[in-house]
């Protein structure tokens, strides 16, 4: 036979009303009771109604957790962290891939609405203009982009592309070429302020290349064009892409790190498992993933929280796709 509220609370010691608010807004409750109506329920394997409480407080306890495509390795371990966060809080999180599609991420928002309490979408495509219309209908939290009235958790790219171009510039590098992402990607544009402020103020010639698709075929497909603009080294939107342009580099005749060296973003498994070994700029994925959550059920709590911002730091990592160039 299922266990009850009503266990629960005579074992707690405390009223039903009592677990009711423990169990769907622990907020309410003094930290010391809440623990203790938990630890009850725990001991007696009691497992909330999800259906009956959504009846009752109007929460489903589901969140969704949108990304622009999962079968990107940036994604999976954001996406694994923030629902190991939502666990711990007692929430499930539906996980939806748009495939880089802003049409299909507008289909999947207004489908879930009903389904969830809020919503993260990280990178997403969609305008803001769209984010912040569509984020009066429903909580929200944005990774990697801002939108007026939204919160959000920024990875700082700038940052780690301005400390990617001190580094080829002190390997001896003089013309550096950066593979821009998608049109319309947040972390696509500020990369490009970022290379350009660092390489005005090192003196270095800096070629843009792009929009280009965020895949390895995105960065084969621009190998050419990296060896037509005669940079010796070049950033890429992110691993897939910085792999995607080695191979493009390679099947022409040029060596990686010999002829060009190869900067990429995300430090991503594959970047490690490549050859030569990635450098990378490290962006604090599974960070981002326990923060977005966090922020959006402070959202979920308080309608009329203000919005929020979270900046994570990022970091280069040094491998093997880098070097001085060659010498002319």
């Amino acid at each position: 036979m299922a266990v009850t509220i009503r266990e629960v609370a005579a074992l707690a010691g405390v009223h039903v009303s009592t677990v009711s608010r423990a169990l769907s807004a622990p907020h309410l409750v003094n930290a010391a009771t809440r623990e203790r109506v938990m630890a009850s329920a725990r001991q007696l394997g009691y497992r909330p109604n999800r259906a009956a409480s959504a009846l009752t407080t109007g929460r489903t306890h589901n969140l969704g957790l949108i990304v622009s495509d999962i079968a990107n390795p940036f994604f999976p371990p954001l996406i694994k962290a923030a629902q190991a966060y939502s666990r711990e809080r007692e929430y499930h999180v539906f996980v939806a891939d748009t495939d880089e599609d802003p049409q299909i991420e507008e289909e999947l928002i207004r489908t879930l609405t009903k389904q969830v309490d809020g919503v993260v979408l990280v990178a997403p495509r969609l305008t803001n203009q769209t984010i912040e219309r569509l984020s009066l209908e429903l909580p929200f939290v944005v990774v990697n982009r801002k939108v007026k009235g939204v919160s959000t958790v920024l990875m700082d790219i700038g940052h780690g592309t301005e400390t990617a171009v001190a580094h080829l510039c002190d390997l001896g590098h003089r013309h550096l070429a950066l593979l821009a992402g998608p049109r319309t990607s947040w972390t696509s544009e500020q990369m490009r302020r970022a290379a350009g402020r660092a390489a005005e103020a090192r003196q270095v010639q800096l070629t843009v290349i792009g929009p280009n698709a965020p895949s390895e075929h995105g960065g084969t497909a621009a190998a050419s064009r990296v060896l037509a603009s005669g940079a010796t080294a070049v950033i890429a939107y992110n691993d897939l892409m910085a792999i995607g342009v080695i191979e493009g580099l390679t099947e022409a005749g040029a060596g990686v790190p010999g002829d060009v060296s190869v900067v990429g973003v995300d430090d991503t498994v594959a970047g490690r498992l490549s050859r030569p070994k990635l450098t990378t700029i490290m962006m604090p994925t599974a960070a981002a993933g326990r923060a977005a959550v966090d922020l959006l059920l402070q959202r979920i709590d308080d309608a009329d929280d203000v919005q929020a911002q979270t900046i994570l730091e990022t970091g280069l990592t040094v491998r093997e796709s880098t070097r001085p160039p060659a010498k002319p």
